[in-house]
């Protein structure tokens, strides 16, 4: 085993044990002793697509259909997706019989041919897998002969098996919540496998500690991400209480906490701020998840662990980015968005950040992950992290950050020197909202030996009309419901500019503010956004 991770190894050994049909334990039983549901709703409109052969996740899309499993193209995250046929849940939402065969048809076929994918073995990908399937068991199954159900049980037991050998996961993000969630699933639908609990409950405790941090945001620092965790979590501990197994101490407290953070980082239309490979999601989704999780409670104004303050007053929110981003191995979704904010105005989005693309071509995805794709300052058109395709190079330092409160206003001020190795400059950021909360005030300063080439960018949201104004410096801003204001600039020349916004199910073109500094002129912006009366 020279040079290799003696870990590793046991596990690919216990994986390779535990396929072998001669240590099958037990026998493969005719259906599932206690049904699993699926708490989540699906989308019909994917569910039709999925009728054509599209799967559709992420803004990219993938063809999905019998015969087509081990075809390369597309992105990782969406050939996972199709391996952990989550989407059942779409056809399901259609609901017409087409769409039952189509479920039928395409499960039949992997269990046929799409298994031999290296991809469709991956635990977090097992876990969704075994779960989806139990999940809409009764929906897939109903009329299905005898052939097809014995084979479709011994594929689950077969996968369960090699999950459990398969654990810990080796994926270190929220993936490993889901691997752990098909276990607990396999235990509840197969009876003779309880040693499955006791394996699962044995990692549950450490990826807990791991993964939530003390104020309840994920540590990969992403509002989908901490959703997509919540999802798990809460499943995870009905289906413990399905099979009356005493939940971990820790994870009642966990889904708490994580729910209280998850109502931090919504903006007034119930969706989820755009941060870190997030999407708006569907705030109906959203309100489900907070209601499994239960415990309703007021959303917190700051989240220090994970980095993000939460500015509320009026109508109008303000969520900023001020955290480090997340560490090697956990920055898979990762932006350079330090110090960039959103403001919405009630219901509507005005100022947002572009959004996520993690299923798009490459160079979509890594232009959604600059820097220049967030509302905040760039400095030489260079992102203030590194992009790779893993993760994130050259990061920022974890900022300094002050916040004050006084009469129902707020004062945030932050720093971060993402931008310390190339050019030897730091941001600093000043934000004030009035109580009223018509009033948004911001100062970004450059601190550097020599004078930067830099841009602040305001990119709004595609319901937002823009008309730069006659003196220049001012831009007027009309809200779809009517609402208008007026964001203001002094100390670099104000402009509007194309914008694209990859929040909602499709890309959307849209506008930004664009304040460039002058070659020689001062360091330092001021610039506001009022209500105009």
């Amino acid at each position: 085993m020279s040079g290799s991770d003696p870990r590793r190894w046991l596990r690919d050994a216990r994986r390779a044990f535990a396929r072998l049909p001669s240590l099958r334990m037990g026998r493969v039983p005719d259906a599932p002793a206690l049904p699993v549901r699926d708490p989540w709703p699906g989308d019909p409109a994917r569910g039709a697509r999925l009728l054509k052969g599209e799967l559709e996740l992420g803004g990219g899309v993938r063809p999905l259909r019998p015969g087509g499993w081990i075809d390369p193209s597309g992105a990782p995250l969406l050939r996972a997706a199709a391996h952990g046929f989550t989407w059942l849940r779409d056809l399901r939402a259609l609901g017409t019989d087409a769409a039952r065969l189509r479920a039928r048809a395409l499960v039949s076929d992997w269990i046929a041919t799409g298994a031999a994918d290296a991809l469709a073995q991956r635990p977090d990908v097992a876990g969704a897998r075994i779960a989806a399937w139990l999940g809409h068991y009764d929906f897939f199954f109903a009329s299905a002969d005898d052939t097809f159900r014995q084979k479709l049980m011994a594929r689950l037991v077969s996968d369960a098996r090699s999950l459990s050998a398969a654990l810990p996961a080796e994926q270190q993000d929220a993936r490993a919540l889901t691997a752990l969630k098909g276990l607990i699933a396999a235990a509840v639908a197969l009876p003779d496998h309880a040693g499955f609990v006791t394996r699962a409950q044995r990692f549950l405790p450490q990826e807990l500690a791991r993964q939530v941090l003390p104020d309840g945001t994920h540590v990969e620092r992403s509002p989908a991400a901490l959703l997509a965790a919540l999802q798990d979590l809460t499943e995870i501990r009905a289906l413990l209480q399905a099979v009356q197994a005493t939940p971990p101490a820790a994870l009642g407290s966990a889904i708490e906490r994580m729910a209280g953070a998850l109502r931090a980082l919504r903006h007034g239309d119930g969706g989820l701020a755009l941060f870190n490979g997030s999407k708006e999601e569907t705030p109906a989704l959203i309100e489900l998840v907070l209601t499994q999780a239960g415990r309703a409670g007021r959303a917190p104004s700051a989240l220090a662990d994970g980095g993000f303050q939460r500015l509320a007053a009026g109508r109008s929110v303000l969520i900023v980015e001020c955290g480090a981003p997340p560490p090697p191995g956990l920055d898979r979704m990762a932006h350079a968005g330090t110090l960039s904010f959103e403001m919405s105005v009630g219901r509507e989005r005005m100022i947002v950040n572009c959004g996520a693309f993690p299923a798009g071509p490459p160079e979509w995805r890594d232009a959604a992950r600059a820097t220049a794709a967030h509302s905040t300052l760039v400095i030489a058109d260079t992102s203030s992290s590194e992009l790779r395709p893993e993760g994130l190079g050259r990061r920022p330092s974890p900022p300094e950050v002050q916040r004050q409160e006084a009469n129902g206003a707020y004062w945030l001020e932050a720093s971060h020197d993402g931008w310390v190795r190339p050019f030897d400059a730091v941001h600093r950021r000043r934000l004030y909202l009035a109580e009223s909360g018509e009033d948004v005030r911001g100062e970004d300063v450059v601190e550097a030996p020599m004078p930067q080439p830099f841009t602040i960018r305001f990119h709004l949201h595609p319901a937002v009309h823009a008309n730069v104004q006659q003196d220049g410096v001012a831009v007027l801003l009309r809200l779809a419901g009517g609402g208008g204001w007026r964001l203001y600039a002094e100390g670099a020349r104000l402009s509007l500019e194309e914008s694209i916004y990859l929040g909602g199910p499709e890309p959307r073109r849209a506008e930004q503010v664009v304040l460039t500094g002058y070659p020689d002129g001062p360091q330092h912006v001021k610039w506001a956004i009022s209500k105009v009366k």
